[in-house]
């Protein structure tokens, strides 16, 4: 269960989409001057290096986020704050360093704000460990070696009444699929005004593309409002085995609980500029869809 290594991707698309969610989503929660809490249910590493053994390897940023920072022309406001954050962690024009979801939210949360991390994998554990001891935070954030599918049982309700739960994990394990409704479950049932965010691979499996439509008919039953963002980048085999089947992952999603309602414009703006600068083939398409109250 432990052979899933996010520094081979880092960076790629499904990276892009996932982080331009979670900054845009964070600068609207950021606004309220109460504290916020962050909860990473899968951290990973914290933060890559795009030249390194692992992400060189399969050169998956090159299609990603080095496809954003070279665009020309202006970008849409979500974009523009996606390559600031990045290019935060750089020097020059080039991506060297690829910012995981720790480090950008830790770039953008306040001083009173806290953030708690969750990993399993050893390596990464470890990794994810030295990493965020280099930025000196302090009791900001906290590392934790434990499942981050039962956190929400020990950190919700926080103290503030404010949080954002981010869950991506590898969907290496079949069950992940079935794990991710139950923690969004849970979590509306000890905090319902908490933001939750999941991310997910659209990939020939039938648990993948079933996920959206569970996670939407549990905030419908909870009677909370909902967004789904997903991008495709290329073709790929569905479930139902149309189209071409092409290597890598063809398209990834993300789905909001208690979205900021600042969000649905602001993506409706971005994604075809997304598709169109990350288009590998004729099949590059985004959907945008939303309900609840």
């Amino acid at each position: 269960m432990f052979s899933y290594r996010h520094a081979f991707h880092a960076g790629n698309h499904a990276d892009v989409l996932k982080h331009t969610v979670l900054i845009n989503t964070l600068q609207h929660l950021l606004l309220k001057e109460a504290a916020l809490l962050v909860l990473d249910t899968h951290a990973g590493a914290g933060i890559y290096r795009l030249d390194g053994d692992y992400a060189s390897t399969s050169a998956e940023s090159a299609d990603g986020v080095a496809r954003v920072l070279a665009a020309e022309g202006p970008l849409p406001p979500a974009l523009q704050a996606y390559a600031e954050v990045v290019r935060a962690f750089n020097r020059g024009t080039t991506a060297r360093v690829y910012p995981g979801s720790p480090f950008i939210v830790q770039h953008l949360l306040r001083a009173h704000d806290r953030l708690k991390l969750c990993e399993l994998h050893p390596s990464d554990a470890r990794a994810l460990e030295g990493n965020v001891a280099q930025l000196e935070a302090g009791r900001q954030i906290a590392v934790l070696r434990e499942d981050g599918f039962e956190a929400v049982r020990k950190f919700l309700p926080p103290p503030s009444r404010r949080a954002l739960v981010l869950c991506d994990p590898s969907y290496e394990v079949k069950t992940d699929y079935a794990r991710v409704p139950a923690l969004l479950q849970e979590g509306l049932k000890r905090f319902p005004t908490g933001a939750y965010a999941f991310w997910y691979p659209l990939i020939a499996r039938p648990e993948a593309h079933d996920l959206p439509r569970r996670l939407k008919a549990l905030a419908q039953k909870a009677g909370k409002p909902w967004l789904h963002a997903a991008l495709t980048v290329k073709g790929g085999k569905s479930a139902t085995g149309d189209s071409q089947q092409r290597p890598g992952l063809p398209a990834s999603g993300m789905f909001l609980v208690n979205p900021p309602y600042t969000l649905e414009p602001t993506l409706r703006e971005a994604l075809p500029r997304l598709a169109e600068l990350l288009a590998q083939d004729r099949h590059a398409a985004w959907t945008l869809e939303s309900g609840g109250a």
